[in-house]
């Protein structure tokens, strides 16, 4: 029998729940009890998260914590970060104590030019296509003018527009290239609004309009983030060493594309996390980071690290297109939060904050790759997770951390011992 429905939403979310119960769960009341478990018990607040989306049948939970002791160009800040990963959030916090006592993190936004793009095709002289775009350039920006109006008292609105010809990638196909400041916005409506105005006004009987649209690709909205420091203040046995090793690390990344991809997810557990936390879009940070990793043509590390003199530095450029204002940065409340316990930072102290996490995480993969091993960190995280799936209480967990101190996690060898103690 089939399970295609049409109508589904204009369904209730009890409907939509009962649907999905008799269809796909055989009616087993536990379903419906765990669908239900997550909905907030203030209604008010549940509704909010429900008109987020569409088809809203429940939440889904993600850990919230935070990173303290970050110092950033001398100023505190206790970082929020939304992740389901474990010792992401205990890496970024040691990490940051670490530097706290070595200068802190320096950063700083070296360009905020975001990019949207009218797609079109022309089968014309080009000539004649660049005298009409010349002709009718005043007048694009002119169309744009109740949109760009209230940004523009901000300090931001249209940079630039060219028209460039891509014909030789592709038969016949030409763009409008938009340049955009949008200030403490993400700017993504704003952007897409100026670009569909754009091409109604550029559109005549010899183009044909694709498609308009904004560009997840910021190379020119970057940001930098460093920390340096004498090579002898790195602690350890021998620091010398520990930087030349953490060194040829990141040149591995630099040259070997299956690394730089597995050094540049460290990175993003970092980024993505805050980015989350504060109401953002992960999904555009990440496409924009990466196409930037590949910007040569070879996909590379984002993290360079250099030891000359005596000196140790480490740094990030990233691209981060990021909001403090609009879309969920004021409407969900923990976005909110998130922005007051970072001292309501604007979009430029935003991107350095992301930046420095996303440093402070590959700092903190590429030491215990160069020393103890990845797997030292995460084996006690998963020897936790597997006694949790166990049932085990306090006084067992304690005795079976003691036990895997020096031994192997794997979760066959966990239940074995667990067994044992529960004799």
């Amino acid at each position: 029998m089939s399970k295609i429905i049409s109508g589904f939403s204009k369904l209730t979310k009890e409907e939509k729940i009962n649907w999905l119960a008799t269809n796909f769960f055989n009616n087993q009341p536990e379903i419906i009890r765990t669908i239900k478990q997550y909905w907030n018990v203030d209604e008010k607040l549940q509704q909010l998260h429900d008109d987020f989306i569409e088809n809203t049948i429940t939440n889904f939970y993600m850990p919230y914590g935070v990173a303290p002791n970050f110092v950033i160009n001398g100023k505190e800040y206790v970082v929020p970060m939304v992740v389901e990963e474990s010792s992401v959030v205990a890496a970024a916090s040691l990490v940051a104590k670490f530097w706290s006592k070595r200068g802190g993190f320096h950063a700083e936004v070296v360009s905020t030019t975001k990019i949207g793009q009218v797609h079109f095709m022309y089968t014309g002289d080009k000539q004649q296509l660049q005298n009409y775009f010349e002709a009718k350039k005043v007048y694009l920006l002119e169309a744009t003018k109740s949109i760009t109006k209230n940004m523009e008292k901000r300090g931001g609105g249209i940079l630039g527009i060219e028209l460039k010809d891509r014909t030789e990638s592709l038969k016949d196909y030409y763009q409008l290239h938009v340049a955009f400041e949008t200030v403490d916005s993400m700017g993504a409506n704003f952007i897409n609004s100026c670009l569909e105005t754009i091409a109604k006004e550029f559109r005549n009987d010899e183009t044909e309009i694709i498609m308009s649209i904004l560009s997840n690709y910021v190379p020119e909205c970057l940001v930098r983030a460093e920390v340096s420091c004498k090579v002898e203040d790195l602690g350890g046995k021998n620091p010398q060493g520990f930087a030349e090793k953490f060194e040829q690390a990141v040149q591995i990344a630099e040259v070997e594309t299956y690394r730089a991809v597995t050094h540049n997810k460290g990175i993003m557990n970092g980024i993505d996390a805050v980015v989350l936390a504060t109401g953002n879009d992960f999904r555009a940070i990440e496409a924009g980071a990466h196409a930037y990793a590949s910007k040569t043509g070879q996909y590379k590390s984002l993290s360079h690290c250099e030891v000359k003199n005596g000196m140790f530095r480490f740094w990030l450029e990233i691209p981060l297109a990021l909001g403090t204002v609009g879309g969920l940065t004021s409407l969900h409340p923990m976005a909110k939060l998130s922005l007051d316990l970072l001292q309501n930072p604007n979009a430029k102290e935003l991107m350095m904050i992301i930046a420095v996490t996303g440093l402070a995480q590959n700092y903190a993969a590429l030491k215990a790759l160069t020393t103890k091993g990845i797997q030292h960190g995460h084996m006690k995280m998963h020897l936790m997770n597997i006694l949790n799936q166990l049932g085990a209480n306090e006084a067992e967990k304690e005795e079976m951390i003691c036990f895997f101190k020096d031994k192997t996690v794997s979760h066959s060898a966990v239940v074995e011992k667990y067994a044992e103690i529960k004799k």
